[in-house]
């Protein structure tokens, strides 16, 4: 299914090729701090931005999704060689307080008619009242917070299911698949990782057992690990990113705990098998509401990457681009009208339909499982 979505889509990026009228705004409206300074032949001198980690502690992920972002923006500009789109990365390292200023000057460059991000869902809450108050469209790849779509916004988007999708499901998948009968429950205290771990709580309800909260950039986990073992659970859920996720289960096993443990999007990498360690990282159970690249995306993405392949949000981060490149291609280059296209859009992409709630929601989520086994991370499973 995801490799026919695949297809449909890049054909009809491709087909966008002969939209000459339209090719990257090349007509000569202005619209004020919102209008980017025309190019040669009239041509319209457009960028979309990505707002996110490249560096850092999460910088895996943020990688992921430049990647697809590059796919998405290589393809668009073979199709329109006359007019063509340029992208600028902002590396927030995955931090609120990095991303604040970050924000400030994507706003002030008015080249730019849409962002690919913020990348998590601290970023995005520093940053989300902002864009919104410059009319500036963003789509993120990979905010799961529930709250980010309550807050009023006017221009906040995600091409995937929020952690109210994901939370139920990773506590279905725990009861219904592992048949646990005590769950630990565990955080990182960021946006993302306590309002998953949340959400498992609620709907495990009686079923847990214990709960800890740790922090980013931690390394000794004994006392959480201690905490783990005199519950008694069976299963440990995690809320977090990949790089204690990977300590706290290589610890969970040194001190010979044989259950299972769980954790969501945040942990699925190889860079959470790499910190593990093989023998930490077996079996180990990880969510995501981001579906496995198609056939087809794999070969793009490698053929653009230097031979990397993608990983987990590479083919959402696509997705994101694509809705924005789309409204380029139509003609759409200005703040307004960009917004205006991204709230109306309805069309097959990568991984799902994308077409947006009136809040930004994307209107079809689902949620995977993936299984570590001999250092890998293995196929994907639909929890249903």
């Amino acid at each position: 299914m995801v490799s026919t979505q695949a297809r449909n889509a890049l054909a009809a990026l491709a087909a966008t090729a002969g939209m000459a009228a339209f090719v990257a705004g090349c007509g000569t409206t202005s619209d004020g701090s919102d209008s980017a300074s025309s190019g040669s032949g009239g041509c319209k001198a457009v960028s979309i931005a990505y707002l996110g980690a490249k560096t850092g502690d999460s910088a895996n992920l943020g990688l992921n999704m430049v990647g697809g972002v590059k796919v998405a923006i290589d393809d668009y500009n073979k199709a329109h060689p006359d007019c063509k789109v340029t992208e600028k990365d902002f590396d927030s390292q995955g931090d609120p307080e990095k991303a604040t200023p970050l924000a400030t000057q994507i706003i002030n460059d008015s080249s730019i008619v849409g962002v690919v991000g913020p990348g998590f869902s601290g970023e995005s809450d520093a940053t989300g009242k902002a864009f919104s108050e410059a009319g500036l469209v963003t789509i993120s790849a990979s905010a799961t917070n529930p709250a980010l779509t309550t807050n009023g916004w006017k221009t906040f988007h995600r091409v995937l299911g929020n952690d109210d999708t994901q939370a139920p499901a990773d506590a279905k998948y725990i009861t219904d698949t592992l048949k646990a009968k005590k769950v630990f429950v565990v955080d990182d205290a960021s946006d993302y990782g306590k309002g998953l771990a949340t959400g498992v709580k609620k709907s495990l309800g009686s079923l847990v057992g214990g709960t800890d909260e740790i922090q980013q950039k931690q390394t000794d986990f004994g006392p959480t690990v201690t905490k783990i073992k005199a519950s008694g659970a069976d299963t440990v859920f995690y809320g977090g990113y990949y790089a204690e996720a990977g300590l706290i289960a290589k610890q969970l096993r040194a001190a010979g705990y044989k259950g299972y443990f769980v954790s969501g999007d945040g942990s699925l990498d190889p860079g959470f098998v790499k910190a593990a360690g093989s023998t930490g990282a077996e079996d180990a159970r990880l969510s995501c509401p981001c579906g496995p690249a198609s056939a087809d995306f794999t070969t793009k993405y490698k053929a653009d990457n230097n031979g990397k392949e993608p990983g987990t949000y590479s083919a959402e981060a696509y997705d994101a681009a694509k809705v924005l490149l789309d409204g380029i291609a139509a003609g759409k280059t200005t703040r307004p009208d960009e917004l205006a296209f991204v709230n109306s859009y309805d069309q097959p992409g990568l991984t799902k339909q994308i077409k947006f709630t009136p809040t930004g929601e994307v209107t079809d989520a689902v949620v995977y499982a993936y299984t570590v086994k001999d250092g890998k991370i293995g196929d994907a499973t639909v929890i249903k």
